[in-house]
């Protein structure tokens, strides 16, 4: 019988590569949805990310209900955290994923599709995770942290509704239905959106594999003797964990989150391969590069200071209800808010000029 480590295992290869393959066809990126609907008026593809919230909203916190997976073993719901830290971590990460043109997630995708740039991304943007997280800048990271953390007496929507005095079982199923309505209503209160049946399967899929994940690792993984940190999909320790692996597989052992990121790559390979999707590109220019890479340490920083990147927090953290990822997701849309802004004013004086 196989242990529940490898059955965690195999299970992150398989949400790895179903994700892989839905996002390659169906384009979902949070960066490449606010530009085209802040740019072009093409509100579909945010629909389609607002969809995958509601969705794994009302599926984890169902999980939580039922108490299945307990949620409070993540690092989401920790008692104490910096709130100013994790919003200028979101801002940083918001900001270079505009840079780099997607987040770490799409940059695997894109990898698998041929994209070279999205190579450099991937491996600059693990080292600069790993820096923060564990090497030069650490330290830094960690006094600010000690400076600027508080201890929250209220961890979750459902904890702060809990403290009018009615029980925190009944506080979840009044916030998880009510918060995750509306992100599935503002989805689908768009008539193309009524109509794009792909981008509809998309955020159903997205958002049940964030589902998928807690119960592989909250459940499937509790073990007594060697428990499985409780977690689901996210792209920036474990894209550090990767590249770590990968030069010192000896001295260590595979996890949920690197066994995710190879199915990410993989799943988008094989169905690039298999629709004629793929195909090499790389870099225009030394210039191109450089934002590019810059966007890449961005979001490396960023993302290892606020805890999670666009999914990692915008859809596997607010799954959670907590009140640090919303903190952080606020962050991350303004970063992205700033970078597009400035990136649409450059693009018209560019055409101006050609």
């Amino acid at each position: 019988m196989p242990s529940a480590a490898n059955i965690v295992i195999l299970a992150g290869l398989l949400i790895g590569l179903v994700y892989g393959a839905v996002g390659l066809l169906s384009g979902f990126c949070l960066m490449s949805s606010l530009r085209g609907w802040w740019a072009q008026g093409d509100s579909r593809l945010v629909r389609t990310y607002a969809l995958a919230m509601g969705v794994a909203i009302a599926a984890t916190q169902l999980l939580a209900m039922r108490q299945v997976v307990d949620l409070g073993k993540s690092i989401y719901l920790q008692p104490t955290f910096s709130a100013p830290l994790m919003f200028v971590g979101g801002i940083l990460f918001g900001y270079g994923m505009v840079l780099s043109n997607g987040c770490g997630s799409r940059a695997l995708i894109l990898l698998g599709r041929g994209n070279l740039r999205s190579l450099v991304a991937v491996i600059v943007l693990g080292i600069a995770a790993e820096v923060t997280l564990k090497g030069l800048i650490a330290p830094g990271r960690i006094e600010l942290l000690q400076l600027t953390q508080i201890t929250a007496s209220a961890t979750s929507m459902p904890a702060l509704i809990a403290k009018l005095g009615v029980s925190e079982t009944f506080a979840r199923s009044l916030a998880a239905p009510i918060i995750s309505a509306a992100f599935i209503i503002f989805a689908f209160s768009h008539a193309p959106f009524q109509r794009a049946w792909g981008q509809i399967a998309a955020g159903l899929i997205v958002g049940l594999l964030i589902a998928a994940g807690w119960y592989a690792t909250g459940y499937l993984g509790a073990d007594e003797f060697n428990p499985t940190p409780v977690t689901s999909l996210t792209f920036i320790a474990p894209i550090a964990d990767t590249l770590q692996y990968q030069m010192l597989s000896t001295g260590l052992t595979l996890n949920f989150g690197i066994v995710t990121v190879a199915g990410v790559f993989a799943g988008s390979l094989v169905t690039a391969l298999a629709t004629q999707r793929f195909r090499w590109e790389g870099y225009s220019s030394p210039q191109h590069m450089l934002r590019s890479v810059s966007g890449a340490v961005l979001m490396g920083v960023g993302g290892a200071t606020a805890l999670g990147c666009s999914v990692g927090q915008g859809l596997t953290g607010i799954s959670t209800l907590a009140l640090a990822s919303f903190v952080a997701v606020a962050g991350i849309f303004l970063g992205t808010a700033i970078g597009l802004r400035g990136a649409l004013r450059v693009r018209p004086l560019a055409s101006m000029s050609a």
